[in-house]
């Protein structure tokens, strides 16, 4: 399922809208959020929690639909397609970055990265260059138990990157981190995006928004003025 560049942002959201009912109870989650990401630039999205920050990155994904309004990633829209296709999509060119780090257990760091990218099925970089790119190369071969946090940091954002991705997405990727380990981890971001990737980042942190090139607040569902 390739990915049809037509000179629009990497990554697009127009208009979205997010009900979710329990009962005759109505919870606007998303109230038209719109945002551009444009490939090379980091965009932070900041807001207290129940803002709706978790719901866009959902959408953003294609982990969730929107009830209204549409994602594109490169050009080809993400949302309102069938679960599967959503999948693929994801798999190819989005890459998901968490707090917990998104490694499974039982594998080794090179094994979790090779899973990824046999998940997406199409032409990725070699493992071991994905490694040395954010500086686990001589850790190829440990388990996610063995690493120290910010290690562990850095093995998820190998996973993410694992098939090169248009888009990063990131949740609060560096909210257990200590200050010096969070500066590394967004120096990689920020190499990455210098290397065209777009990347979204939901974050608390001061020193995330510092090192965005933009930044969206969010406020009871809606982008705040």
């Amino acid at each position: 399922m390739a990915v049809v560049t037509s000179g629009r942002p990497a990554l697009e959201a127009k208009d979205l809208y997010r009900f979710f009912r329990s009962g005759e109870d109505e919870t606007l989650a998303l109230r038209g959020v719109s945002l551009t990401v444009e490939s090379g630039e980091i965009l932070a999205v900041t807001g207290p929690s129940g803002s709706g920050k978790s719901t866009l990155l959902a959408c953003l994904a294609g982990l969730d639909e929107p009830d209204g309004g549409s994602v594109f990633v490169s050009g080809t829209r993400m949302s309102h397609r069938s679960e599967g296709e959503r999948a693929a999509l994801r798999a190819r060119h989005i890459g998901m970055l968490f707090q917990s780090a998104n490694l499974i257990g039982h594998l080794s760091v090179e094994q979790n990265v090779r899973l990824a990218q046999r998940i997406a099925s199409g032409d990725t970089p070699l493992p071991e260059s994905v490694l040395d790119q954010v500086g686990l190369g001589h850790r190829a071969a440990s388990r996610p138990s063995q690493l120290s946090g910010g290690e562990a940091a850095r093995a998820g954002l190998a996973v993410a990157l694992a098939n090169n991705p248009a888009v990063l997405l990131a949740d609060e990727p560096t909210g257990e981190l200590d200050g010096a380990t969070e500066r590394r981890l967004l120096d990689l971001l920020r190499s990455h995006a210098a290397r065209g990737c777009a990347v979204l980042v939901v974050s608390h942190s001061d020193d995330v928004v510092a090192r965005a090139d933009r930044v969206i607040a969010l406020s009871d569902g809606r982008v705040a003025s």
